[in-house]
Parts: structure tokens; C-alpha cells; sequence
């Protein structure tokens, strides 16, 4: 698969490495015991007699040699078993060995194409971490993934604790702790699911994901609008029904699928479709959610531990579990990245600083950095985009792929406005600064105290009575810097949008950057060393017509249109850039030569050319 940058699916179910013995020996092998007549006082060594040693192949046992009572007998100092038809495929260590190269193949196949598992069966041991190095996992109810059997843990523990393998690595272990992506009820839905998972992915790693036909066009308007109050984020991708009235969601119909669903809830991934172009989805739950930690059957006091988790805050799992799922996208599928951030920040307290979120969290970062493909951040109608929270997704994370877009009822800032009015007008104090400036009664009194009367109490009764309205103008006022044109203007967005039209423009704009980043690649690929910039730049020069004839509001779907249609004239400027650079790249090695040596060797090149052109070789075609 890693060969032919093609996905690699693995159908898992086994039991684990192979443990076994030499059987040859268990029929001839003899016990030296400390006291014959008294077998409880143990055992010296383990021998085998001489004239069976010598039916063994040499290799079958190390030993060494002793005489008693005039007997030889062969000591074991090891059993190795070479020659031995039991020990063929192997009994021990060597099965070891074989599952640490499969692991590793499995990590580097992860890395550089497409894996995916389907645990049909139990998975054991290796099998289990096959699993896991391959990331994505599709769980039969049936398919248990454990690291140790049941019946070999009580033996451990000293009691009968667990009884089935369900226990540890069934469907409510590895679906709730993200080793499962999806969790299905017979093959014929796992085969489904793999499908389903494939059709999002490239047929090889140097081609983009597939577009199809699309079941709503682009230009469908989002009728689903997030509210203030929390929603379940999914209706904001899918569609609702809502008193018997059909509101279509962002994606085309029936297109998003949901993975992870049971593992990190503050956090909706998924794939789905725009326009029949594929995406990656990170989208955010506004609700308040639950996450259960089961009793461990060995301790006897434990039980289920229940821990709220707030909407709209990153949390150590989703955290992690936001990381996991961009480098899935990335990895593999190189699917382009749509994240509907409405994040206040992240969960700070004792218990999550102590459960690592800020680790999580800075693997969101790192996610991004190494992201290949484009990817927009879009705070949706309604939503808002904080703090931390903003830090981890700005577009400076990542400035070659990465673009913000914000929605005109959007908000974005440092702190939400009753928070920055406590920081920005010292904590009230300019708020009664304001009343004073403002309120027509208070500016009375206050020419009435200038002249000497005694109004202070008035004074006091006043701002008490005006100060909750005007903290509300404080807050509309700190609100008003966090608000789309602002974010626009000091370059922290790039666009404003409407929800309801944003299909339109975020599909065109999102395809034109990922045909575009599919031609950079390639350039990069054919020119040894050329950077994204400049490929980049040679990209834009190709596509400077198409630009220009269509204008600033056409020119996403002119450029997309125009290198899906022109592939030809694409490929000849890639095969130009990758013959300007050959000839640079030997001049700069001629001209390292000593002077005294470039004339012989610009005069073998030259011979060598004339050959190659009369055999036809692969100089013929090059002026």
C-alpha cells in the first residue's frame, strides 16, 4: 500500500502472537530431582539422556555435558528448537519480532497513506495495537480489541474478576475512550462503513479526494441557523425537521457522517459534502454533555464516575479528540478542512490543568502546522471565538493553508464583553464617568454640587439606579470591537459571510485552493527543492487570465474552473518548471567545477546528447 500510495484496509481478527514449545523434546526430556523419594523438595535440572540427544539436530538445544554414575546426560541450558518441524512459523520471540515489524510497517503506513481497520473479531494483543497504529477503526459489537485475555488476567489478579473480553475492550470501552470510530452491528455494516470511509478517499496519495455529482447544488441556501441558546450542532450541518417544516443544514443532503461520536461529545467530527466536494468537519456541541468513566471490576469500592462537561469549551478529551481528527484528514485522505469554531476557550480548572488539556490542546497546534491541505476556520452565525481558543486556530498557525472566515453575526475577541468591560472600563469606574457625561439628571446635579449644594446622596441614588443599563452599554460597546468588519479591517479574517448564502462562496473558495494546492504539489514533487511559495507564485501566473476576465466576485470559480478543464496546458508548465530547473540545477554543477575541467565535461555532455537524440532516448524531445 505505502508502494503504490494506495489505502490500506485492514480486516482484523486474531488472537495475538503465536505462543508455543518445541514438542519434540516434551517425549524425551528428563528431571534431575533433589531427593527421588521425596519429589516435593524440587528439582535440579532438566537433561536429556545421550543416545536421544544424538536423534536431535544440532541446533535443537544448547546443553552442556555431564557424567553420572557413569551416564552421560545433556544439561538444557536453552531450548531453541532449529530444525524441529513444531517450531516451524515460529513459537516465541520470533513471533514477536513479527509483530513489531507488522506494527511498524502499520505506523509508517499511517504516515503516508490511507489505513483503516475492522475489527470483525476479537483482536488481541498485537492484533489490539494494529488497531490503533493504523488510527482508524471501525468496531463490530462483536470485536473486542484487548491487550490480555480474560481468563490470563484473573489468573494474574489471583480471582475470578472479569468474565468476558467485553469487559475490557468491548464496544463501551473503545467507543467512549476514541480507539473507535464507528461502531457497527454486522459485517454487512462494516463492509458499508469501510465503503462509506472510502469513498472520501484519493485513489492514491498524489491525486485529490473525489468530487461527485452533488446531491444539492452549491448554490442551496442554508436554511438552518444556529441560535444563541444552544442547538445541537449536527442539525447546523445536516438539516431539521422543525414543525413539520425541512430546514436544509451546510452540508448536501444526507452527505455527513458523524465518527467519534462517543468520545470527546463537546466536539462533532465527521465527513461530509459540499457540492459533492468532499470535507473534513470539526464542529462544536453548544450543549452541555455528559462523560461516564466505568467501575473497574477489579477494585471493589469503584463505580461510575459522571463528569459534566459545558458546550462550547474544549475539554482534555475533545481537545485530543480534535487533534486526532485533523491528522486522520490530513493523513491519507488529504481532505480540505472546514472547522465551525465557537469556542469561549478552553476547561482550566484543577482537575483538567491535572488531566493534561493543555498537552491537548497544543496538539491541535501542531496538527495544524503540519496540515498539507487547505483549511477554513468559519465562526458561524451566533458563535463566538475566544482567547485561547482563537490562539490554537489563527491562520499565522499555518499562513499557507489556512483561512479564517467569520459570520456578519459572529463575535471574536479576547474575552467576552461583560468580562473585557470589567478590564476595559476599570471595573465600573468609566462607567459612572459615562453617566456623568451622558445622563441629562446627573449633569444637573452635578452643576448644582460645582455651585456648593449638597446633592451627593441624589448623586449616589442615581448612578445606583443607572449603573445596570449602562454596564449594558458598556457591554454593547466592548461588543462592537469584537463584531466581523473590525476582524476584517486588522486582517484577522478574510471575509464576512452570510450564513445563509455561504455555501456558494465557501464551496468555490475551497475548491479553487485545494485545485490549486493539487498543482502546487505536483510542482514540488517534479522541481527537487521548490517551496510552496513559489510554487505557489507559478500557480498564479497560470491562472492570471482566468482571474482577471472573471473579476474579484467570479474569481474563485473561474481559477477552480479553469484548471479542472485546461489538466493539459497545467501539466506542460509543470514539465517547463521541471526542465528550467534541471538546466539550472546543471549549470550550478558545472560552474562548481574547476575551471580547468568544465570545458571536458560541457564536451561529454554535448557528445552524450548527440547519441541519446539519434537512439531516441530521453534527451530526443528537449531543445
Amino acid at each position: 500500500a505505502r508502494k503504490k500510495g494506495i489505502p490500506r484496509v485492514y480486516i482484523a481478527c486474531n488472537s495475538g502472537a503465536r505462543i508455543g514449545g518445541v514438542e519434540e523434546l516434551k517425549s524425551i526430556v528428563q528431571v534431575e530431582w533433589v531427593d527421588s523419594e521425596d519429589l516435593l523438595k524440587g528439582f535440579k535440572y532438566l537433561y536429556i539422556p545421550d543416545a536421544d540427544m544424538q536423534k536431535l539436530p544440532p541446533q535443537a538445544v544448547e546443553s552442556h555435558a555431564i557424567s553420572v554414575n557413569g551416564e552421560t546426560r545433556h544439561v538444557l541450558d536453552a531450548v531453541i528448537g532449529a530444525g524441529l518441524a513444531s517450531t516451524k512459523g515460529g513459537v516465541g520471540v520470533e513471533c514477536l519480532q513479527g509483530s513489531g515489524l507488522i506494527a511498524g510497517e502499520t505506523s509508517r503506513a499511517y504516515e503516508e497513506t490511507f489505513t483503516l481497520s475492522y475489527a470483525t473479531g476479537r483482536s488481541v494483543g498485537i492484533g489490539a495495537y494494529l488497531n490503533r497504529l493504523g488510527q482508524r477503526n471501525i468496531q463490530m459489537v462483536h470485536g473486542p480489541m484487548i491487550l490480555t485475555g480474560a481468563e490470563m488476567l484473573n489468573k494474574v489478579l489471583g480471582q475470578q474478576v472479569y468474565t468476558t473480553m467485553d469487559q475490557l475492550g468491548g464496544p463501551h470501552i473503545m467507543v467512549p475512550n476514541g480507539v473507535t470510530h464507528e461502531l457497527v452491528q454486522n459485517d454487512q455494516d462494516g463492509v458499508e462503513a469501510i465503503l462509506r470511509w472510502l469513498s472520501f478517499v484519493p485513489e492514491n496519495v498524489l491525486t485529490i479526494p473525489p468530487m461527485i455529482l452533488p446531491r444539492d447544488p452549491a448554490s442551496r441556501r442554508v436554511q438552518f441557523t444556529p441560535t444563541k441558546s444552544p442547538y445541537d450542532p449536527r442539525h447546523m450541518l445536516t438539516g431539521v425537521n422543525v414543525d413539520g417544516e425541512w430546514q436544509a443544514g451546510f452540508c448536501d443532503d444526507g452527505s455527513f457522517h458523524e465518527y467519534l461520536a462517543g468520545w470527546g461529545k463537546s466536539v462533532v467530527v465527521g465527513r461530509g459534502r459540499l457540492g459533492g466536494m468532499p470535507l473534513g468537519i470539526v464542529a462544536v456541541e453548544t450543549r452541555g454533555m455528559e462523560r461516564r468513566i466505568p467501575a473497574d471490576p477489579q477494585e471493589a469500592n469503584s463505580s461510575d464516575v459522571v463528569e459534566i462537561q459545558a458546550g462550547q469549551v474544549w475539554y482534555p478529551d475533545s481537545a485530543y479528540k480534535t487533534a486526532q481528527a485533523i491528522r486522520d484528514f490530513n493523513h491519507g485522505e488529504h481532505l480540505p478542512l472546514l472547522i465551525f469554531a465557537n469556542w469561549r476557550g478552553f476547561s482550566g480548572g484543577t482537575r483538567d490543568m491535572f488531566a493534561e488539556v493543555l498537552k491537548y490542546g497544543s496538539m491541535i497546534v501542531d496538527a495544524l502546522v503540519e496540515y498539507k491541505q487547505p483549511v477554513t476556520i468559519y465562526i458561524p452565525p451566533n458563535g463566538e471565538l475566544r482567547g485561547g481558543a482563537w490562539v490554537v486556530l489563527d491562520p499565522k498557525i499555518n499562513m499557507e493553508q489556512i483561512e479564517m472566515f467569520a459570520d456578519v453575526e459572529a463575535r471574536g475577541g479576547i474575552l467576552e464583553p461583560p468580562a473585557a468591560a470589567e478590564v476595559y472600563f476599570k471595573k465600573d469606574k468609566q462607567v459612572v464617568e459615562m453617566m456623568h457625561r451622558c445622563d441629562d439628571a446627573l449633569k444637573q446635579l452635578d452643576i448644582r454640587q460645582a455651585k456648593g449644594e449638597d446633592v451627593a446622596s441624589e448623586i449616589k441614588q442615581r448612578e445606583k439606579l443607572l449603573l445596570p443599563v449602562y454596564q449594558q452599554v458598556a457591554w454593547e460597546y466592548c461588543d462592537l470591537h469584537d463584531r466581523a468588519p473590525r476582524m476584517k479591517s486588522v486582517g484577522a479574517i478574510r471575509e464576512g459571510l452570510s450564513w445563509a448564502e455561504s455555501r456558494e462562496y465557501l464551496h468555490w473558495r475551497i475548491r479553487r485552493r485545494v485545485q490549486e494546492n493539487g498543482v502546487a504539489r505536483k510542482l514540488m514533487r517534479a522541481v527537487s527543492g521548490m517551496s510552496y511559495v513559489s510554487a505557489m507564485q507559478v500557480v498564479t501566473d497560470l491562472c492570471r487570465k482566468a482571474a482577471a476576465v472573471a473579476g474579484v466576485e467570479a474569481e474563485d470559480r473561474a481559477v477552480a474552473t479553469w484548471i479542472e478543464e485546461n489538466r493539459s496546458e497545467v501539466q506542460l508548465r509543470i514539465e517547463r518548471e521541471r526542465q528550467r530547473a534541471t538546466e539550472e540545477e546543471v549549470y550550478r554543477l558545472v560552474s562548481s567545477l574547476p575551471a580547468a575541467r568544465r570545458a571536458e565535461v560541457v564536451r561529454d555532455l554535448f557528445g552524450y546528447t548527440r547519441v541519446a537524440a539519434k537512439a531516441g532516448g530521453p534527451t530526443s524531445g528537449m531543445a
